[in-house]
């Protein structure tokens, strides 16, 4: 079973509706950004857990085991105002075809961090597979201004047994992003121009999750 304390982080992003053909653009033309580096590919694999009256969802909470990547794990996302609050956890060594437990740790942080009590009446509600390619975007120090992910996703609703398939772009601000409010707002304007202008648009959904359940 996972223990110890998570690693945590704040993730500010715009994500971007396009086509299957969408050409990438030059992300050479975001403030700050020198260079874009070679494509990274990666299989994720993520099932999503709520409560049958969407509890967690209600209270803008995301409860996800996913595999692949360089971040795969137990994950508690907190959607706000400023980003979304996010806690890993190690993956526990459960089969791929197990029934999902949550660990202590993440039943933990859900207990005294988010209020909630209902451990036993959570099942899945989605999986979600997603091919990504990932692009690292750095300054002229070789520090990384962001990660942009080209992401083809196919969404399982869970309790519907439907399933939806689409692309989208993410644009991840990295440690060498502008801090400012100021600065941030002129790095995502860049990249709406961007993208605007290969035929995407900003997303009208806030997460895959919501996308996959229709909310």
């Amino acid at each position: 079973m996972t223990g110890g304390d998570a690693e945590r982080s704040l993730e500010i992003e715009r994500k971007y509706d396009v086509d299957d053909d969408t050409a990438i653009p030059d992300w050479r033309g975001l403030p700050g950004v020198i260079s874009v580096g070679v494509p990274e590919r990666r299989s994720l694999d993520a099932r999503y857990l709520d409560t049958d009256d969407g509890r967690l969802g209600r209270s803008a909470v995301a409860l996800r085991r996913r595999t692949g990547g360089p971040d795969e794990g137990w994950h508690i996302k907190h959607a706000t105002p400023e980003g979304k609050h996010e806690a890993r956890w190690p993956l526990d060594d459960a089969a791929a075809d197990a029934e999902i437990v949550v660990p202590d740790a993440v039943a933990a942080s859900l207990v005294g961090e988010h209020g909630f009590d209902g451990l036993s009446e959570l099942s899945m509600v989605a999986r979600i597979r997603n091919e990504r390619t990932a692009y690292a975007l750095r300054d002229e120090r070789g520090d990384l201004v962001a990660e942009f992910v080209d992401d083809r996703v196919s969404a399982t609703d869970a309790r519907r047994g439907t399933e939806t398939h689409w692309r989208e772009w993410e644009l991840e601000l990295g440690p060498a992003a502008p801090t400012d409010d100021e600065g941030r707002h002129a790095l995502f304007s860049a990249a709406d121009v961007l993208v605007s202008a290969v035929g995407g648009s900003v997303s009208a959904s806030g997460s895959k999750l919501g996308r996959a359940l229709g909310v």
